[in-house]
């Protein structure tokens, strides 16, 4: 029988065994046929290639991740992706729906690229509730039970809105997850720091996934109650490495990247992850089994993730598994990047087929100094008044609430000598007009100003600044290019990242992307900032639902309580 590849004299990694085994490969219809020898006499083909003893791995599998947050578009996402040996992932396309509602993800799920790309089903967009927050779309279950026919949809994507999912059976996130659940498929969650009965009834109700920033102590809980683990790089400390090592944990966890920006992409993505892992403790073997097999066995994709017969043959050829160098890339048994030659471009897209109208998405008008006076409510001393702070914690999306005293005078808050950042969330879909204002301590920006319409998850313009001259540039300057990230100090732009698809996304060149964000990266931290991320730092000051204390364009929001809160105390 003559066959499409064969691959002679390889190290192939055994998903059973865990363990490299010497042997050759033979593929035919794109899928593994034989592992081994003693095939010569059945199996022949036209292309048959020395591997010269290189080591060949499973594609790499990424379950929890946004495309969004590359900033780009499924087109440019694939490319950069599978340089880095990522052959399938899992998208939740929860940023474009929060913009565009259904119409948003429909628009990503028709790109049809060289990688494997499945979706979840936003559960929560938005992440709270429309008394919470405001967002250009919302997905309800009349939206959920359309998207769950899709072919590529397999599964619901993070649950993050727990008190109602917790605290009421017939709310409309439980409606959509009982609705899932018919089609049995798997369920994510969303819950930093839920614990105890909270985290119980969280499972209960069918959320057994978790990406969220990990301890020993939640791992160790959410993993003895059931829960699938898929650990991030913010979670991939030495701590927590150890204890999945000691415990022998590896059925119960994958590694996943949830965010990578694109200044990261470029140079990395699962690959890196899979480097951290190991530099960590975990022996290499056992890294690549959670960023093949067990991410494709929890989103029950048994058709990949293994290098056995039946499977797809999709893989990485490597010549040195100590430094994890990737020399080729193969998808369904083609190669579609080489180290040398790079991608081949006849397997991608050259440009984008995104429809005129996700363009031009913000509605809203320019503001002047005036949007940005703090009036200070008449019930209060009129000198003197105490505020919430939202207090950033260092190298973590998480916030702390504190206080702070600051003037008053005639009626307004005079907060520009003090210690605190100004922070204004506006809304930008033409819906209601709403602003609310916040101060933020911490080692934030100490001049200038930074703006955004990448605010997680509802996209509305946020604006953060030392001065209200700053502040208002920005904002004109955002709106002015339809969205995206800007630095200013004064009066003068630092840097800018234009994202006009629903102020989220560009559709240009993933380089062009990345080297303007590193830009805004750069002057964020030529102004102060000092975070290990300090773009996902700031675009999460919007998130209500990470906590403790955010702002939304409803005002401050008590993260654990669900409730919005008032600036003066």
């Amino acid at each position: 029988m003559e066959v499409q590849l064969i691959i002679k004299n390889l190290n192939v990694y055994n998903s059973y065994f865990k363990k490299f085994i010497q042997g050759d490969v033979v593929i035919n219809d794109g899928k593994f046929l034989h592992i081994g020898s003693n095939y010569e006499e059945r199996l022949t083909s036209k292309n048959i290639i020395d591997g010269n003893n290189k080591y060949m791995i499973p594609g790499l599998i990424d379950i929890h991740m946004h495309i969004e947050s590359s900033m780009t578009i499924p087109s440019e996402f694939s490319k950069a992706a599978i340089k880095q040996g990522v052959t399938t992932v899992v998208a939740d396309p929860h940023e474009i729906a929060n913009v565009f509602g259904i119409e948003g993800i429909k628009e990503f799920i028709k790109s049809k690229e060289k990688l494997d790309i499945f979706y979840g089903i936003p559960s929560s967009v938005p992440s709270t509730c429309n008394d919470l927050e405001t967002t250009g779309g919302e997905i309800t279950v009349n939206e959920v039970e359309e998207l769950l026919s899709y072919e590529n949809i397999i599964c619901l994507g993070e649950v993050m809105n727990f008190k109602d999912l917790i605290e009421d059976e017939n709310s409309a996130i439980n409606n959509i997850i009982n609705i899932s659940k018919d089609k049995k498929i798997p369920l994510e969650g969303h819950c930093p720091k839920i614990d105890g009965v909270d985290l119980s009834f969280y499972i209960y109700r069918g959320v057994d996934g978790d990406h969220t920033q990990q301890s020993v102590a939640s791992l160790e809980e959410k993993i003895r109650n059931g829960m699938f683990i898929e650990m991030q790089h913010k979670s991939m400390t030495t701590e927590n490495i150890k204890f999945l090592v000691e415990n022998n944990l590896y059925e119960h966890f994958a590694l996943a990247t949830d965010d990578v920006m694109a200044d990261k992409l470029t140079k990395g993505h699962l690959n890196e992850l899979v480097k951290e892992a190991v530099k960590l403790g975990m022996t290499i073997e056992n890294a690549i089994y959670v960023a093949t097999y067990t991410p494709a066995k929890r989103m029950r994709l048994f058709d990949r993730g293994t290098i056995a017969p039946g499977k797809i043959a999709d893989f990485i050829l490597l010549d040195d598994i100590k430094k994890i160098n990737i020399y080729e890339v193969y998808k369904n048994g083609e190669v579609v990047f080489n180290k040398y030659n790079g991608l081949k471009e006849e397997y991608f897209m050259k440009k984008s087929n995104f429809h005129k109208k996700f363009y031009n998405s913000i509605k809203f008008n320019q503001i002047t100094k005036e949007h940005l006076l703090v009036k200070v409510p008449k019930n209060h001393n009129n000198n003197k008044v105490t505020c919430r702070t939202m207090n950033i914690m260092k190298n973590t999306t998480f916030t702390e609430e504190g206080e702070v005293s600051l003037d008053v005078v005639n009626n307004l808050l005079k907060w520009e000598n003090s210690d605190c950042a100004l922070i204004a969330v506006f809304e930008r879909y033409g819906k209601n007009n709403n602003v609310a204002f916040g101060l933020v301590k911490g080692e934030i920006i100490k001049e200038g100003a930074v703006a955004t319409t990448w605010a997680h998850d509802h996209h509305n313009v946020m604006v953060m600044g030392r001065n209200v001259e700053d502040m208002v540039l920005a904002v004109n300057k955002l709106i002015d290019f339809n969205g995206g990230y800007i630095v200013v100090k004064d009066n003068n732009v630092l840097a800018k990242l234009e994202l006009p698809i629903g102020g989220i996304v560009s559709d240009e060149p993933i380089e062009v992307v990345g080297e303007k964000l590193g830009e805004v990266r750069s002057a964020m931290k030529e102004l102060g900032y000092n975070h290990m991320n300090e773009i996902m730092s700031f675009s999460t000051l919007s998130l209500p639902v990470s906590p403790a204390i955010k702002i939304t364009d409803k005002g401050l929001i008590d993260v654990k309580n669900c409730k919005v809160v008032s600036l003066f105390k």
